[in-house]
């Protein structure tokens, strides 16, 4: 007898998510592999290999594999979608894996290869590609196979995936390469401008969670921020406040609103009629930033919601997915 199981993943940037064809999220970890230089070994993957970033001998050294959302590194990918997938549930040699997988609505033919050959190298016989912002929709709880206009604004950690959708197509979207990680580079670019410090991408992305926003918010703070100075090179620290950090953002957060007005503007009427009736989704991890939402909502005049779970909606949506395939 064989047994089948079947898996949805999120492959992102910053974290891939594994989800069963029920809807449970099985696996959740960030996209990083920790090798070993010399002998070319995946030493850990995850939240042991995130872990090793920054604080590793120089015969290890810790990838992130997928960068802007597509695959950077063939090799890592593989091997890192292989430990997710054997850790995500119990196989034997007869067991039939199907995979349904997000990629960015961007992506080249050539791409989107590498992403099925990566998936059946790690073990999938079966596999399907969905777009992240269909997904997204799907695990929003949006129609997107009914007659009439979504919404959706996908911002991951590699990039910002912008849809209307109808119909189960998208009708118009735009995809830019900015998301958490582009949040994150901003803040280490101001510390090595404006303080003489050089900070690591963990230290960003604490900064960018506990005092990052995109407009003001109640409760602003300051962090004393530790680095590294670059003129002498001894440790050195510096404070900065939400301010700081809202004024690093702004160039990234007139981006994602310029992308959305674009996308507005060769949209259907008749759909743009159901985007105002229904409002813009907001989904993804870097959505979570503070005052997102508010600041798109007032410059486009339509009213942004923020789904629930926003960081799993991809993930959800492929297991929907794999629901409707069956």
């Amino acid at each position: 007898m064989i047994f089948s199981r079947e898996i949805g993943i999120d492959l992102g940037t910053s974290s891939t998510i594994l989800c069963d064809k029920r809807g449970h999220v099985i696996i959740e970890e960030p996209s990083v592999v920790a090798v070993d230089v010399k002998s070319k070994r995946v030493l850990a993957t995850g939240s042991e290999a995130k872990n090793m970033i920054g604080r590793t001998p120089g015969s290890i050294v810790a990838v992130r594999p997928v960068r802007d959302g597509v695959i950077a590194d063939f090799d890592m990918t593989a091997d890192m979608l292989h430990d997710f997938i054997y850790r995500s549930s119990k196989r034997n040699i007869f067991t039939k894996t199907s995979v349904v997988i997000s990629v960015a609505s961007d992506v080249t033919e050539v791409e989107r290869r590498a992403v099925e050959d990566a998936v059946r190298s790690a073990g999938a016989q079966e596999v399907e590609l969905i777009e992240a912002p269909m997904a997204a929709a799907l695990g929003a709880g949006l129609p997107v196979f009914e007659a009439t206009g979504s919404m959706i604004i996908d911002i991951g950690g590699g990039t910002c995936d912008i849809a209307v959708l109808s119909l189960g197509g998208i009708a118009s979207g735009k995809s830019i390469k900015i998301g958490g990680d582009a949040f994150d580079e901003a803040i280490v670019n101001y510390m090595k401008k404006e303080h003489n410090i050089l900070i690591g991408e963990r230290t960003a992305e604490d900064i960018k969670i506990k005092i990052g926003s995109a407009s003001e918010y109640d409760g602003e703070a300051a962090m004393e921020i530790r680095g590294r100075n670059l003129t002498d090179g001894l440790p050195a620290s510096v404070e900065i406040n939400s301010a700081d950090v809202r004024n690093v953002f702004k160039e990234n957060v007139d981006a994602i609103i310029a992308a959305v007005k674009e996308t507005l503007e060769v949209t259907l009427p008749e759909l743009s009629a159901d985007i105002i009736e229904r409002g813009i989704y907001l989904t993804g991890g870097a959505s979570k930033l503070r005052g997102l939402a508010e600041v798109i909502e007032k410059e486009v005049k339509i009213p942004v919601i923020t789904s629930e779970n926003p960081s799993q909606c991809v993930a959800l949506g492929t297991s929907i997915k794999l629901r409707r395939a069956r």
